[in-house]
This record gives structure tokens, C-alpha cells and sequence, in this order.
């Protein structure tokens, strides 16, 4: 009976509309009127919240200086509202069609208060690791009052459900012309703009996309092109053609394993964090060439301008051309392939390449392991080992918390020395990493810079100070390979150019996806300089080491001219086949399997748990500032001492010391990558 009158109360205050007539006419008028309307108010929210972080006014100071993408973009919104006119309860769609936009313009600007790139719909890949680390962006009390004010919405929405008109004669020939009709100016504009050159189709930066052409069209364009697009007339006669007729090796693709490694040299790829020269700005001039090395490497070894696909941030997308040969260009506008593919695919690259002749393969990056998943993408590239931050001792830091690159050079020797086989490294630096200082932070730099304003001197000036020790690192690096007399040649380029928002007219090279790159070898190779891709540097890389046409990708650029009409076709044509297709071209079959990739290269061990006074200690090997002592997944209070000396900083019962392992954790999110237990090995 109680239940009973609780749900007579609720229908008392919440009653039950009844389907109205209205004039149809003005009703549609009205609605859209206000969609419109709406639309810019939500669009002017969405812009001014993703701009938020540098300046309460620069939203709309964007709104004002770039109407015409402004319009637009609440075209698009305003276009998807008028679905909401083929239902009955109008009043609701359109609530939640609004509301979905809302929402995306908060998370958009919350992520950019955090990160440098906004928020694409690739990020909902990563929603569950998310929800897992959330505890160390926000306090509990704050966990709850968004867990409160969810529930809260939930039932705003319900409510708004009930309440909300509903009316029978829904003209709905007229709502599909209105719908119809905006739809048809929406893609006659997208059309318009992008013949224009108003709005991009590629993403080469992702903030400055999102920056120049609006959140509402980038968030769809990531979202609605993903991977590559299916070529026409694919089929297996047709990679079989290409294969046949445009490579040396034909459909004969199989990497046979050989032990040949000695018989070639070690291969580097160095890849520098925003790395370019001073020389390349016509808006600056400094007292000092911050990247002598660099500049004598360039005149006396093989090199040239590289053109990527970056501009200021995409990092990944750089890597992944040089590793693998695939233009990004391939993908959808913004998309990573380390975010997505690659976290499900393996793909022929030159680790495996190299791996099949005996060589060990590894990559080094002197930041975060999961920084754009690569804790889960190279194993899917075939490599045998991964050294991030976390495995690296002796680590120091810039002066915006960016590891310093100096402390690559151990590790790379220790690998190079090591190893009986030649060494295959992939190498990412960090260090010129931004955003820049716009104060002055060197009191006594290497070198100083001279420009129009003070701003843009601090910021120049505290980066290529920063070229200068990555510079200095080059140096040392091949100074410190030079004496160990192994063969090696080595690929050193910039990723990007830095976030200094350059403009074209103040930079020199080509445009603002060039850097240089140098192909530096002790082995005698002819210097041969050229302006390439960073898609073809790897082919050269491995024509140098003596192994060309191996890999289907590198034989097809190493076969073919570049300015051939259909280079690029028949390589997105193979690109589509490898990764998306049935692998004609490897017989319907995917013959590489993820590597079994061990975590750091030297292997961490725990050697004894002992005892002294009243705290517990753990002796061991290869310990780094990130190890922690955890039980059964839980981390442990813990005192980093040394290399083989962990203590334990709280108390624990007897029974469970035997229960205790040492974890890598990441600096960042806090989450254990990697444990070893006792007398166990990693």
C-alpha cells in the first residue's frame, strides 16, 4: 500500500502530458529559430572553454577574428540539432543533442588544462585506464561531488523526459526539408572551406587544428576518419601486381631468419625532441650556434631537409613513419596509429626486419613507458626490450621537468657493449620538449637570443639553450660509440619543430613540417644528400647497413622513384593491405607475433629481503628512483637507497615478508608497469 501511494504522489507532481496539437508552422519556426540560436551559444561555450587556459577573453577574442570557421562550426551543431524535429518530443532530443555538445566542450577544455592536445574520440579507447587513475588528478571529496552531480543529471534528465511537450501533428516532411536543407549547407560549406583553404582535411598538429578550425568540425573529422580507407580495385591481383612489377623481390615477402648480424653494421635511429637549428629563423639571431655538432655532422655525413608529418606536437606519428615506411598522411586527420591499430596489430617494420638477421632490437625513450601506449606498441613492432624513465637511474631534469637526454648515452653503450649481436635502437629523446618559458630562466646561457619582443627572446632563448645540450648529447654519443670501433650508422633527425607557434614567413626551410635530418656512419658510406620524407628515411637506413629490399614497404620506395604518378597510391594500397586488409601479400596470413619484449633492459632482481634494527631491506639488482615495494599489487611505502638497496618505510607483519616484490611504477599516473618477486628475474 505504501508503495502505492508513493507512486500516486509521484504522478501527482509529475503528470503525464498529454500529446498537444500546435500551429505547425509557427511551432517549426519557432524551434528552429532557437536551435540557431542555441547553437552559437554552445559553440561560443565550446571555443571559449578550449581557450580558457590562455586568457578568460581569447575565446572570444577567436570568435571575433575568425568568423567565418565560427559560423560554421555552429552550422554543424545547428545541423544535427534539427533531428530532434522528426520526434514527438522535440523538446527532449534536442536537450540531449545539446547536452552531448556541452559535455564535449567541458571535457575538450579540462583535458587541455592538463595536456598540450585536445580531446579526439581516440581517448575513449583509454576511458577504463582513466577511470583507474583518477584518484591522482582529484581529491576523494571532489570524486564525490562529481559522482553526486552525475546522479544529479541523470535525474534532471529523467525529469526533463517527463515533462517534456509532446505533439501529434509532426509535419515530417517539412522537418526532413529543414533537415535536408542544413545538411545540404553544412557539406556545401565543409566543400567551400576546405577549396579555400580556410579549414584543413590534415592534422599534422592536433591543438593547432583544433586552435584554427574549430572544435565541433575537428572533433568529427577524427572521429569519422579512422585508419586507411579501403583503395579501389583492391584485390589479391592487384597488391600481387604491385609487388611483381614495381618491387625487386616480387610476391616473395617472407623474411627468411638468418644469423648475419655481424656481417652489417649496428643501426641507431636517433630521434630528437623537437630538435632544428638556429640558422633555420629569420626572426632571431643568437651569440653563439647553439648546435655546432649537429651543423658539422650535416656538412661532412649524408643530409638533407625531413619532411614530416608534425608540426610542434605529433611525436609518434614522426616514429612511426621512420619505423615502418607508412605515411601518416594515410590515416584519418589526427589519428595515431600508437593510440589505436598498433595496440591490436603487429606490422613489419625495421625492428623486425633487423631481428630476422640475427640483430637485437631495442627501443629507449627517456620519458613515461605509457606516453602514447608504448608499453603496449612495441612489442606489437617487434622489439626484444623497452627502457623508459622508470628503468633508468642517474636521471636529471630540465628546468620544466623534462628529462635531460645525457642520460641515454649509458644506456645505449651499455646495450651496444653488451650484446654479442649487432644492436637495432630506436631512440626518442625528450628533452626539447615545451611549452617554453616566457620569462628568463638562464641566467648565464650558452647562447643568447636577440628578437623584436621579450617574449619571444625568453622562449627561444630557454629553447635552443636546450638544442644545445641535446647537441652536446649527439656529440658525446658518437664520441662514446667511436671508441668501442663497432660499425654503426645512425639516422638523427628532429621529430617536429618546436611549439613556438613559428610562423611560415620567420621559418627557412620548406615549410613548417621540415626539420633536417643526418646520416651519420663510421663505416666509409658516401655522403649523399637529399631532401626525403620521414616515411623514406628508413629505406635509406637500411640500404646503408647493407640490407636493402628487405620488407615490403622499403623495397617498393627502394625500387621506385618517388615522382612516379602512382608512387603513393600503390604504397597506401600495400599500407591498406598489411594492416587492414587480408594480407594478400603475405599469402592471407600475418607473419609476424608480437615480440615477448622485456621491460628495461637490464633485468631487476631481487637477491635478498633482510632485516636490520627494526626496518626491512630489499638487496637486488638494477633498482632505479621509480622501483616501489608492493604486496600483491598494492604499492608500499618506499626509500630508494641505491641500485641494489631498497628500504621498506612501514611496518608489516612477519608472515608477509615473503609476500613482497619490487614494482616499476609510473611517475605520472602512478600505475605499476612491471614486478618482480623474490628470486625472480625480469
Amino acid at each position: 500500500m505504501r508503495g502505492l501511494g508513493i507512486r500516486k504522489t509521484f504522478q501527482k507532481v509529475f503528470p503525464k502530458r498529454e500529446a498537444k496539437y500546435y500551429d505547425a508552422k509557427r511551432h517549426e519556426l519557432k524551434y528552429v529559430a532557437l536551435m540557431a540560436l542555441y547553437a552559437f551559444l554552445i559553440n561560443l561555450y565550446m571555443e571559449w572553454f578550449a581557450r580558457l587556459s590562455t586568457g578568460p577573453l581569447e575565446g572570444f577574442r577567436w570568435a571575433i577574428a575568425n568568423p567565418i570557421v565560427f559560423l560554421y562550426n555552429m552550422l554543424i551543431i545547428f545541423t544535427s540539432m534539427t533531428v530532434a524535429l522528426l520526434f514527438k518530443r522535440r523538446k527532449f532530443v534536442w536537450f540531449i543533442i545539446s547536452l552531448l555538445w556541452i559535455a564535449l566542450g567541458g571535457v575538450n577544455g579540462m583535458i587541455l588544462m592538463s595536456r598540450m592536445t585536445p580531446f579526439t574520440l581516440y581517448d575513449m579507447q583509454n576511458f577504463a585506464d582513466g577511470l583507474t587513475i583518477a584518484t591522482t588528478y582529484y581529491s576523494v571529496p571532489q570524486l564525490i561531488l562529481m559522482g553526486a552531480a552525475a546522479l544529479l543529471l541523470f535525474g534532471a534528465i529523467v525529469l526533463i523526459f517527463i515533462r517534456s511537450e509532446k505533439w501529434k501533428n509532426v509535419s515530417y516532411k517539412k522537418s526532413i526539408g529543414t533537415i535536408a536543407l542544413a545538411v545540404i549547407l553544412s557539406l556545401g560549406s565543409t566543400w567551400a572551406l576546405i577549396g579555400q583553404g580556410i579549414i584543413g582535411t590534415f592534422f599534422g598538429n592536433l591543438n593547432y587544428a583544433y586552435r584554427d578550425y574549430g572544435l565541433a568540425y575537428c572533433f568529427i573529422m577524427t572521429s569519422a576518419n579512422a585508419g586507411i580507407s579501403k583503395p579501389k580495385g583492391y584485390s589479391a591481383s592487384e597488391v600481387s601486381s604491385i609487388l611483381e612489377n614495381k618491387t625487386k623481390r616480387g610476391n616473395d615477402t617472407s623474411l627468411e631468419s638468418k644469423d648475419d648480424s655481424k656481417d652489417h653494421p649496428n643501426i641507431i635511429v636517433l630521434q630528437m625532441e623537437s630538435f632544428t637549428v638556429a640558422d633555420d629563423y629569420s626572426n632571431i639571431e643568437v651569440s653563439e650556434d647553439p648546435t655546432p655538432v649537429f651543423k658539422k655532422l650535416y656538412k661532412e655525413y649524408s643530409s638533407g631537409s625531413f619532411e614530416v608529418p608534425a608540426c610542434g606536437a605529433g611525436t609518434a606519428n614522426t616514429e612511426f613513419e621512420v619505423l615502418t615506411g607508412i605515411s601518416a598522411k594515410f590515416f584519418g586527420p589526427g589519428e595515431y596509429p600508437y593510440k589505436g591499430k598498433l595496440r591490436e596489430e603487429t606490422l613489419e617494420n625495421l625492428a623486425y626486419i633487423t631481428k630476422a638477421h640475427g640483430y637485437r632490437t631495442s627501443a629507449l625513450h627517456n620519458h613515461r613507458a605509457l606516453f602514447y601506449n608504448r608499453n603496449e606498441v612495441y612489442k606489437n613492432l617487434g622489439f626484444d626490450t623497452f627502457t623508459s624513465v622508470e628503468y633508468m637511474n642517474n636521471v636529471s631534469f630540465t628546468p620544466t621537468n623534462w628529462c635531460k637526454d645525457t642520460v641515454l648515452t649509458d644506456e645505449i653503450m651499455e646495450i651496444m657493449t653488451e650484446s654479442e649481436e649487432r644492436d637495432f635502437m630506436h631512440v626518442i629523446s625528450v628533452e626539447g620538449h615545451g611549452a617554453y618559458p616566457t620569462t628568463q630562466v638562464f641566467k648565464s646561457p650558452y647562447t643568447e637570443v636577440t628578437a623584436e619582443d621579450e617574449e619571444t627572446k625568453w622562449k627561444y632563448e630557454y629553447y635552443l639553450n636546450e638544442c644545445h645540450e641535446m647537441d652536446t648529447f649527439i656529440g658525446d654519443l658518437i664520441e662514446r660509440i667511436e671508441e668501442t670501433g663497432e660499425p654503426t650508422v645512425m639516422l638523427i633527425y628532429g621529430d617536429h619543430i618546436p611549439a613556438l607557434d613559428v610562423k611560415e614567413e620567420n621559418y627557412k626551410q620548406k615549410d613548417l613540417y621540415t626539420t633536417r635530418y643526418v646520416i651519420w656512419d663510421n663505416i666509409g658510406l658516401k655522403k649523399e644528400d637529399k631532401n626525403i620524407h620521414s616515411y623514406q628515411s628508413g629505406a635509406l637506413l637500411l640500404k646503408d647497413a647493407g640490407l636493402s629490399h628487405e620488407g615490403i614497404i622499403f623495397d617498393y620506395q627502394q625500387t621506385n622513384s618517388p615522382k612516379a604518378a602512382d608512387y603513393l597510391e600503390d604504397m597506401e594500397a600495400l599500407a591498406y593491405d598489411m594492416l587492414y586488409g587480408k594480407r594478400f601479400a603475405y599469402g592471407e596470413k600475418n607473419p609476424y607475433k608480437p615480440a615477448d619484449m622485456q621491460m628495461g633492459h637490464k633485468k631487476i632482481a631481487i637477491k635478498d629481503i633482510m632485516k636490520i634494527g627494526n626496518r626491512y631491506y630489499i638487496v637486488g639488482d638494477n633498482f632505479t628512483e621509480r622501483s616501489i615495494i608492493s604486496m600483491d599489487g598494492k604499492k608500499l611505502s618506499t626509500v630508494y637507497l641505491s641500485p641494489t638497496l631498497l628500504a621498506l618505510g612501514e611496518e608489516l607483519n612477519t608472515d608477509d615478508i615473503s609476500r613482497l616484490s619490487v614494482s616499476q611504477v609510473d611517475k605520472s599516473q602512478e600505475e605499476i608497469l612491471t614486478t618482480v618477486g623474490a628470486n625472480e628475474e625480469l
